[in-house]
């Protein structure tokens, strides 16, 4: 059974999207994506206040399996990381769409959003 909540939006390169009610976006990586990387050993964020266009390297996460980029999914401005990851990656394991989430940004337009996959969508990218 695949843990894909029906309230995020994803990218078919792995990241979920949340939109807050501050008009902000929380981004992380899902938990298909972390299951195929294994147990995380380290995780780069962006800087606060970094401009990112869409699809650009926002950070990387390495696993004991393999490195992986993770990108913004939308273009904006980072607003926030979390800060947890650098010493603790392996939430991003445990809570992938909780506590695990790795960053927040300002979209530039957030009518981006409904271009992103829905829950459904992105199970049929998986092939569920």
């Amino acid at each position: 059974m695949l843990d894909i909540p029906a309230e995020l939006k994803y990218a078919a390169s792995h990241e979920w999207m949340r939109l807050e009610a501050d008009g902000t976006v929380t981004v992380g990586i899902t938990h298909h994506a972390q299951e195929l990387l294994g147990d995380l050993v380290f995780v780069e964020l962006p800087k606060v206040g970094a401009t990112l266009a869409k699809d650009e390297q926002a950070g990387v996460v390495e696993s004991v399996k393999a490195a992986s980029d993770v990108y913004a999914p939308i273009a904006g401005e980072i607003v926030a990381i979390n800060t947890e990851l650098e010493s603790a990656p392996e939430i991003a394991n445990t809570e992938p769409y909780a506590d695990g989430w790795f960053f927040r940004l300002k979209p530039a337009n957030v009518a981006d959003l409904d271009s992103m996959l829905s829950a459904e969508d992105y199970a049929r990218e998986l092939g569920a």
